[in-house]
């Protein structure tokens, strides 16, 4: 496990023995003559080998031009999970998914037979101390309703709205991106070398970053939410893993002081170890806040990109 200092830099012991320092300067060379030798690739979408996630409709990947996020994204996850669309969480469920406590048209939600109850009239005067509630059950789905005489009211009857509940509302009303991502080095140029730093980072736009800012009301109760992206996490695609606290710093290829030099916020600075193609993603945390009802409180969410292979060679040094 990796332990991290400022500004996203792994703080793990150096290798002893390892030449790559030493290297530095055939290293900034060879990196000039790639870089000046290999034309820029045209823009195209992520590599037809990216992986996204499964039941994921919001997936984006790295690539030298990535392409747009698929479909429309949901709300989220009820809490820390890693899912990427539907609404999520809440106090009232049926069929898996959340539904409102309270309708309009049908009255209060009861989770411990699933149907929802309102006073209505009988087809005859209620005895003393019972009501007639009109029940429409299957979570609402259209459907039979039937009058049904109780002693008391059913759970849930007659409660006020739970600002939580009314947050995630407003929660699945927007979409949370997982982060566009971006690396160097970058496929059109070419591989990467071992013990060169990678850089990573992310588009900067209130899109994939936020804030983002919904509400939801019900019954005269408002409760606006704030989503913003509290951190990425990179996986490397060795078991190492990278967080960063912003979205990073492009890294611009045609500034050659920039070969052979680490991320100032956001990178893999001491490289791979080993040559080989490894599968880099990363997961994009949200904290999303709401507030109302004199109360208030955080929702957090997830966001995993697709993955991309990255090529990684040894440097070779020509003695003569």
């Amino acid at each position: 496990m990796l332990t991290w200092g400022g500004r996203g830099v792994p703080a793990r012991t150096a290798r002893a023995g390892t030449p790559r320092r030493a290297l530095t300067g055939i290293v900034l060379a060879v990196l000039l003559v790639v870089g000046a030798t290999l034309p820029a690739a045209a823009a195209r979408r992520a590599d037809p080998g990216a992986g996204c996630p499964p039941d994921q409709p919001d997936c984006s990947v790295w690539d030298d031009e990535p392409g747009t996020p698929g479909g429309p994204g949901g709300g989220g996850d009820p809490g820390d999970g890693d899912s990427g669309g539907g609404g999520g969480g809440g106090v009232c469920q049926w069929d898996g998914r959340t539904i409102p406590c309270y309708d309009d048209l049908l009255g209060w939600f009861n989770n411990s037979d699933g149907c929802y109850y309102k006073l209505t009239e009988g087809p005859v005067e209620p005895p003393e101390g019972q009501q007639w509630y009109l029940q429409t059950c299957n979570g609402g789905d259209l459907g039979a309703q039937h009058p049904v005489l109780l002693d008391e009211p059913p759970p849930g009857f007659g409660a006020p709205p739970d600002p939580e509940e009314l947050a995630r509302r407003a929660l699945a009303s927007i979409k949370l991106l997982p982060a566009r991502l971006r690396v160097a080095p970058r496929k059109d140029v070419g591989p990467g070398l071992v013990g060169l730093p990678v850089w990573m980072w992310a588009t900067p736009s209130p899109s994939y970053f936020g804030p983002l800012t919904a509400s939801a009301s019900d019954r005269g109760l408002t409760v606006s939410i704030e989503a913003k992206v509290d951190r990425i996490v990179w996986d490397m695609g060795n078991g190492d893993k990278v967080t960063c606290e912003g979205p990073g710093t492009p890294y611009d290829a045609k500034d050659k002081a920039l070969a052979g030099r680490a991320s100032p916020d956001c990178g893999y600075d001491e490289g791979y170890p080993k040559a080989g193609t490894y599968r880099v993603g990363a997961t994009t945390h949200w904290t999303v806040t709401w507030r109302g009802g004199g109360e208030s409180g955080e929702i957090p969410q997830t966001r995993t990109s697709g993955t991309v292979p990255i090529q990684i060679n040894e440097l070779q040094v020509v003695t003569r």
